[in-house]
């Protein structure tokens, strides 16, 4: 396992402090901020240490209210709202300096059988041995790709990346807002389906609002671009171990008022419909200073 990914199995463990609370840390890292899949995933592992076993989550919404902290400690308060005889609910507040900074609420269901379809996985997205890695790319385009992008992607990272569409990161031309990505993790997942939906959660926020740019030509790096998560919802279909390629299938059907909108859809490659995920977020042009 790389040390990559011990470390955020590391992350996602939380502390417990007392009844319904918990403490969480984030990697250390340049960034400032705290990743937003980071969050999500540590609010869902704190609700699911109150529920009981058997039920698992179908569905979160969640709102990111402050930007997250990265030298400081989050902690995680849970609200048991339900327990019903077949659906749980939880409410998580993630706390820093005794302010919220993010609200999550997730419901549990006990395994139950009934309808089941899903919509078929792309057909022209070609297979992830067929599309350059991140590394790659960069190795590839070189200078094309910003500076600022290189740098993200020439670290080490947990959870490996190739993007189908390579011209969003080596032009400004506008191009429809829609992305093909294959993603994994970068290292063995425990066998506990409740782990892998906390992983799921973490990794359906990347790449995802930068899709809402596409069609203006622009990148959440560019420096003139103020970017940040507003709502994360997440609805788990079907299990999956999450020992393979995934295929994270976004759109972006608007972007106005300063906010962008995004969809997304993942699969297992072997076309199994695991999750859907939506999200807005801000998106505001900087107003730069005359030179």
């Amino acid at each position: 396992m790389s040390p990559a990914m011990q470390e955020l199995l590391d992350i996602l463990d939380l502390e417990r402090l007392e009844h319904n609370l918990y403490r969480g840390r984030s990697p250390k890292t340049s960034w400032q901020r705290v990743f937003g899949g980071q969050v999500v995933g540590q609010a869902l592992v704190a609700a699911q240490r109150t529920v009981d076993a058997g039920r698992h989550v179908h569905s979160l919404h969640s709102y990111f209210m402050r930007p997250g902290d990265s030298s400081l400690p989050i902690i995680y308060e849970v609200e048991r709202l339900r327990d019903g005889g077949s659906f749980t609910t939880r409410r998580v507040t993630a706390i820093q300096n005794g302010e919220a900074i993010f609200s999550l609420e997730a419901s549990f269901q006990v395994e139950e059988e009934g309808l089941d379809h899903q919509l078929p996985i792309p057909l022209d997205v070609p297979p992830p041995d067929a599309v350059l890695s991140a590394h790659e790319v960069i190795e590839t385009y070189g200078e094309r790709v910003p500076e600022n992008i290189r740098r993200y992607w020439a670290r080490e990272r947990q959870v490996e990346m190739k993007p189908v569409f390579i011209e969003h990161y080596t032009s400004r031309a506008k191009l429809p807002p829609v992305q093909q990505v294959w993603i994994r993790l970068a290292g063995p997942v425990p066998d506990d389906r409740a782990t892998q939906s906390v992983l799921l959660a973490y990794v359906s926020d990347l790449t995802l609002l930068d899709t809402s740019t596409f069609a203006h030509g622009r990148a959440l790096f560019d420096s003139d671009i103020q970017a940040a998560s507003l709502d994360h919802a997440m609805w788990f279909h079907r299990p999956d171990k999450l020992d393979g390629w995934l295929l994270y299938s976004q759109d972006s059907p608007s972007a106005s008022g300063a906010r962008g909108f995004t969809r997304g859809l993942i699969y297992a490659q072997d076309g199994i419909l695991v999750a859907s995920v939506a999200q807005e977020g801000l998106i505001r042009l900087r107003r730069m200073p005359s030179s």
